[in-house]
């Protein structure tokens, strides 16, 4: 498995390899030591998965403060989607920096959106299914968001982002400038 740093500190992409012959393939998907190596001391406490029926289906923002914040491993394990990942740390060099990747299951990338950052995607195809491992567990009260069209972010979402898929709670979070200081960035 190769482990690429991005361009916002702390993402990460995690490759793993498939070894393949006619039948398939075989792909290690995670690994706690390396994992630990590359990334940190991170632990994993719940699996969540959600699919999205309809090609354009916009998640997001999302994030959990403190005391719950969550660190999120990614992946996509039926359809395609274009994941994203914004710096929401107060005082970051790369403060409202997003940055997006295509996850499928052919390709098997995975994105590491630790915490401190705000995560969403869009689904690229019907029937698309996203899995993702979280180092904390749910708590509403911790349950945040960011308006996945703010202007002063400028993500770049894929042409067929449907803004009717949105849910009712989506179509009200706040915009980067109103967004309370959750996080703070420190080197």
């Amino acid at each position: 498995m190769e482990i690429i740093p991005l361009s916002l500190p702390g993402v990460m992409l995690l490759v793993p390899r498939h070894i393949g012959d006619e039948r398939g393939y075989f792909a290690e998907t995670f690994r706690a030591d390396r994992f630990q190596q590359s990334v940190g001391d991170w632990t994993f406490v719940q699996d969540n998965e959600s699919r999205s029926a309809k090609a354009g289906t916009v998640r997001g923002l999302h994030f959990q403060s403190e005391p719950q914040a969550q660190g999120k491993l990614v992946r996509c394990t039926a359809g395609a989607l274009f994941d994203v990942a914004v710096d929401i740390r107060a005082g970051s060099p790369t403060y409202g920096h997003w940055l997006g990747e295509t996850l499928t299951p052919e390709n098997g990338r995975q994105l590491w959106v630790p915490p401190g950052f705000a995560h969403g995607f869009c689904s690229l195809e019907p029937d698309t299914v996203i899995c993702y491992k979280v180092t904390d567990y749910y708590s509403a009260e911790c349950d945040k968001g960011l308006a996945w069209d703010d202007p002063a972010i400028g993500i770049d979402w894929p042409d067929i982002a449907d803004p009717e898929t949105l849910s009712g709670k989506d179509r009200v979070q706040p915009r980067l400038a109103d967004l309370p200081e959750y996080f703070s960035w420190s080197k």
